[in-house]
């Protein structure tokens, strides 16, 4: 018995040893591949950025960063919002790893399984889409509360809404486009499409603040200026939809309807999208909640900007690099992800998910300390024009501060889901987001009831935060035992730890070298441009030098990603 058990087990072992060079080897012939792919959806979402700050700062000089930009803002929250709920959270996590499994698993590649796929989620989207637009006012007083003092934000808000919720349908199109190129490897034209939406409201926005007069409450705003905004910026998403189709036809996708969807398997993607959907709504109540605060802090002090739309802003730009790094990597990393799963290679899978920790980290760290030190600067450079000015722009940046240091660990949580979605399992991401949405709503209560107005967004953007942070506690160590009670914690735990000591110091230094800066100059003009400019350059060479020093080997792989 016990030579026989040794015989099984020298032979098990040299089976995975051999399974180990395999997966070793098929791991050094595709991190080429994941790395150029993740480059070119980086250069995507950085030219779409870079477009949709332009878009960001032109919104502002138009509609200012008070009540009457809430209102527009509030409204054109709803169609992402719902979308979500409709289909967007299952879209993106569930049925990734389910198309990957189709053209891997089934006869004809998948086909008929994306045919049913996409007949399905159009027949949701369009029955969705038309029943929103019906219920408009009912599904605003979700989010903005409607008496007399308040009633005609309210009014202009549901107008609004009516223009703009159409772009559930065409965002719902953009998506699976984009997750059927995804499942055939072609990740690039779903970062790029957004540009020209980018560039149509850079279009729009351009015409109504040099053309028309800007107004400056929501009494003021004439029924052209809303018909022109409602519009344009719902023709904006449906363009950045349809852009995808020549691409998606490229790849070899044909649509043509199939409503059997007995016994196809499409029961096993709904059923495992349920979880998704919980998830989405934990998001969505949390949202509702800090929206309705906010937009009562923007109610309560109209003009002063402390509300939705600079707390929109805000985390808009907190969110840039997550959006250029983070989701370039999960995009292309989670098909390979799932497939390592389904071939049951735990190492490659916990590999993959320090790798782009580590990488990720390179840049998310220090632009985490960059907006703390650096938040009332970038808000005053940007959008301390046209309909605001300084005074309106400060709150912003303060906002920006509070989100701060929360980008690490979001970053980190987004990243380590993706691992649960890789094993198909959504229960786990539920249970991890009631835990944030629980903490986000409770400090959001006790910023609005205890802060005044002026203060109480910004405390709302810190509660985001902390919410977060508590979140990445409880993901790693669920996702720790998923992985068989290994997570790289040592190595994640060093390369952090030397990161954060870097960003410390070059944001430290940066922050003294703005202000030194902005003093010198004197100029309530130029302080805010020289004092960044040069706060900014001294923090990225300090970093880079610090990095160096601290022998950070993940520096390298930060020009391309690998």
């Amino acid at each position: 018995m016990i030579e026989k058990t040794g015989a099984g087990t020298d032979s098990r072992s040299r089976g995975k040893r051999k399974r180990g060079r395999h997966a070793s080897g098929a791991r050094s012939d595709t991190q080429g591949g994941l790395m150029r792919s993740s480059l070119l959806m980086a250069l995507g979402t950085m030219v779409s950025r870079a477009t949709g700050l332009i878009r960001q700062v032109l919104q502002a000089a138009a509609l200012g960063t008070g009540l009457l930009a809430s209102t527009y803002n509030t409204a054109n929250t709803v169609p992402m919002s719902l979308y979500t709920l409709l289909i967007g959270g299952a879209l993106n996590s569930v049925l990734v790893p389910q198309l990957v499994r189709a053209r891997a698993e089934q006869p004809d590649g998948g086909r008929a399984y994306e045919q049913r796929l996409v007949t399905l989620v159009l027949c949701v989207l369009g029955a969705g889409t038309l029943l929103s637009v019906w219920a408009a006012p009912e599904i605003v007083s979700l989010y903005r509360d409607d008496s007399p003092h308040t009633h005609a934000a309210f009014e202009l808000t549901v107008v609004f809404a009516r223009f703009l919720l159409p772009q559930i349908f065409f965002y719902g199109v953009y998506f699976m486009m984009g997750q059927i190129l995804n499942a055939r490897g072609k990740f690039g034209a779903m970062m790029w499409t957004p540009v020209l939406n980018n560039v149509i409201l850079i279009a729009m926005f351009g015409w109504y603040v040099g053309l028309l007069t800007v107004p400056g409450r929501v009494e003021d705003i004439t029924g052209a200026q809303v018909r022109l905004l409602g519009i344009g910026t719902t023709i904006g998403i449906a363009l950045q939809a349809l852009a995808l189709v020549p691409y998606v036809r490229a790849a070899g996708f044909r649509f043509r309807p199939r409503f059997d969807w007995r016994g196809t398997g499409l029961r096993k993607s709904l059923v495992a999208a349920r979880w998704t959907l919980m998830l989405v709504v934990a998001n969505l109540v949390a949202l509702t909640v800090v929206t309705n605060f906010a937009n009562a802090a923007d109610q309560r002090l109209p003009t002063s900007g402390v509300g939705y739309s600079a707390y929109s802003y805000a985390q808009t730009i907190w969110l840039l690099p997550q959006s250029i790094v983070t989701v370039s990597l999960v995009t292309a990393l989670l098909p390979r992800m799932s497939l390592a799963v389904a071939e049951h290679r735990l190492d490659d899978v916990r590999h993959d998910l320090s790798r782009a920790l580590r990488t990720s980290g390179v840049v998310i760290v220090p632009a985490a300390f960059f907006f703390l030190a650096f938040g009332p600067q970038i808000a005053q450079l940007l959008f301390a024009q046209g309909s605001a000015d300084a005074a309106t722009a400060l709150p912003l940046g303060q906002m920006l501060q509070a989100f701060g240091l929360g980008l690490i660990p979001y970053s980190a949580q987004y990243l380590l889901l993706r691992g649960f979605y890789a094993f198909e399992d959504t229960r786990t991401p539920f249970w991890m987001a009631v835990w944030i949405s629980g903490v986000n709503i409770a400090l959001a209560v006790a910023c609005h009831l205890l802060l005044p107005a002026r203060w109480s967004v910004t405390g709302m953007a810190a509660g985001y935060a902390v919410s977060y942070a508590v979140g990445l506690l409880f993901t790693a160590l669920r996702l720790r035992r998923r992985l068989e009670g290994r997570l790289d914690g040592k190595r994640l735990c060093r390369t952090y730890g030397k990161l954060t000591a870097a960003a410390v110091a070059a944001a430290g230094l940066g922050w003294l070298v703005a202000r030194g800066c902005s003093t010198a100059v004197g100029s309530p003009a130029w302080a805010p441009v020289l004092g960044l400019a040069g706060g900014c350059v001294t923090m990225a060479l300090l970093f880079v030098v610090l990095a160096r020093v601290l022998r950070i080997g993940e520096l390298r792989s930060l020009p391309g990603l690998g």
